[in-house]
């Protein structure tokens, strides 16, 4: 009898569907992150039911990126570091990227010592090509001068540029840090190399001015600041070389 009851309880129970292949896994999580993109609430609501379906890893990501979208950065920065920690005991290849993410998030959060930690995560794990690698050790340095870490700044700074030499930005920044620290030295030859990667950028002259005039070339800041002001007169950079034109302090 109850051989029976069983059998007919096997038969009457309904297929259950067939998880999802990892391609399908992986569509799902492109689609989610181009919403995010388009659409950051309607990618938050379908994270958030990916996740409760057993989205897992992925839809949490995707809940970051659409926070991120959104502004919403602690947030963004509580979603991929809690992605992230999971990723690593996964042993998935996944968590150097969460935690890139993760520091990003924190840093336009303004949570700058949040954000050092996460990239000093990032960098400890495998999984970063050379240029990723440049730009974590960027923004780690943007983080470092946040936090009043001239030092550390610099030292991440100097293997940003060996290691993404073609980003202006990078050159730029060591450059900046450089005058601040009284480096002219380097900061005349960062710049220099900022100048011909990006030769028409109002930052960059800007930057030149400020470094020209540290030196007391006033001459040579004139010219530069009048380039930064003339090419780009509604940036920041040509706004503020524009005001040290006029005799107004220039910015750090």
């Amino acid at each position: 009898m109850f051989a029976l009851i069983a059998a007919a309880a096997a038969v009457a129970a309904p297929a259950l569907p067939a998880p999802p292949t990892q391609a399908e896994h992986n569509a799902r999580g492109q689609r989610c992150a181009a919403l995010a993109k388009r659409t950051p609430d309607k990618a938050m609501e379908e994270a958030r039911a990916w996740a409760s379906s057993g989205g897992g890893i992925a839809a949490r990501q995707c809940l970051g990126l659409a926070q991120a979208a959104l502004e919403q950065w602690p947030a963004a920065a509580a979603t991929f570091e809690g992605a992230a920690k999971d990723a690593q005991i996964a042993q998935d290849p996944v968590a150097v990227i969460l935690w890139m993410q993760a520091g990003n998030a924190a840093l336009a959060g303004g949570e700058s010592a949040r954000a050092g930690l996460a990239f000093d995560r990032t960098l400890a794990l495998p999984g970063l090509s050379k240029e990723m690698k440049g730009e974590v050790h960027l923004d780690r340095a943007r983080a470092a001068v946040d936090t009043g870490d001239l030092p550390a700044a610099r030292d991440d700074l100097a293997q940003a540029t060996i290691l993404v030499p073609s980003d202006p930005l990078g050159w730029l920044l060591r450059a900046n840090l450089a005058r601040r620290m009284k480096d002219l030295p380097l900061a005349f030859s960062a710049i220099r190399q900022a100048a011909q990667l990006s030769p028409d950028d109002a930052s960059i002259a800007y930057e030149a001015g400020n470094i020209a005039a540290a030196a007391g070339n006033m001459a040579d800041a004139r010219a530069a600041w009048t380039k930064a002001a003339t090419s780009a007169p509604d940036s920041n950079a040509g706004k503020a070389a524009a005001l040290a034109l006029r005799g107004g302090e220039a910015k750090p």
